[in-house]
């Protein structure tokens, strides 16, 4: 959850414009923010250096515009999915029909060309490129990472401004604490290329910056706990906790909330 609130007459720079961040990933960004998504969805396009092909993760949501960008970055070998949410997802149908690419995700909702889902640990090679899928549920049930030699994808476990939303459905905070800690030990000296929000040099220490914040938000709801009351409801406890954030993110906040609240009670 990010606390900045695009408007739609707001116009980012990046958009429409393929911006190189390493030397084997660049990024596209797509004109969907919001309070979710802040600038957008961040498009991450891959490859070795001079290379043809491009590695496509994340198509982002169901723009055309959008997803004519990517199909026009080079011939697309593979299109990796780093969790379910449609705006990652929504550009499958029209990017797979334009490039015939396979499509994978750990959901096999979104596989596309016979592709096989994918497996933590495994190493997948294409476009010159090679990385490492690694698991890191918490945000979704299916997150994962993808880690380069100089670099991570972090979906949208890690951002690159604000905070996480833990998934109202098959979130879990457990799980996401362990995905913190593992992208700690993962990310260090790699640059945090996230599903939203800029680039940041370091994923370990953006790892660990997340997990203080958790940990701080568990110690804020244990308290008002105290003050509430043991079985206080999910909104009673945003309204205790949360009453310095903008109203308009309540319901974000509640989800986390109701996470926390399954995790302490657990």
């Amino acid at each position: 959850m990010a606390e900045k609130d695009p408007t739609a007459s707001e116009k980012h720079p990046a958009y429409g414009r393929l911006r190189r961040v390493t030397s084997t990933a660049s990024v596209l960004l797509a004109e969907n923010p919001g309070k979710m998504t802040l600038d957008g969805t961040n498009t991450w396009i891959l490859r070795a250096p001079g290379h043809e092909q491009c590695i496509v993760v994340d198509p982002g949501p169901r723009s055309r515009s959008h997803v004519d960008r990517i199909a026009a970055q080079g011939r697309v070998a593979l299109i990796l999915i780093t969790h379910r949410h449609h705006d990652h997802t929504g550009g499958i149908a029209r990017l797979h029909r334009l490039t015939s690419a396979p499509v994978r995700a750990v959901t096999s909702t979104y596989l596309r060309g016979d592709a096989a889902p994918l497996v933590d640990g495994e190493v997948i090679a294409a476009a010159g490129v090679e990385l490492t899928v690694a698991a890191t549920p918490g945000h979704t049930a299916d997150s994962v990472s993808l880690v380069l030699d100089d670099a991570v994808l972090t979906g949208d476990t890690i951002l690159g401004a604000g905070s996480t939303v833990l998934d109202g459905k098959d979130g879990d905070l457990g799980d996401y604490l362990a995905s913190l800690d593992r992208l700690e030990q993962l990310g260090e000296g790699r640059v945090a290329l996230p599903g939203h929000g800029p680039d940041q040099p370091d994923t370990a220490v953006l790892a660990r910056a997340y997990r203080a914040h958790r940990e701080q938000r568990l110690d804020q709801v244990r308290a008002a706990l105290d003050v509430l009351g043991p079985d206080a409801t999910p909104l009673k406890v945003v309204r205790h906790v949360y009453a310095d954030v903008d109203k308009k993110l309540w319901p974000a906040a509640r989800m986390s909330v109701k996470a926390q609240l399954t995790y302490l009670r657990g």
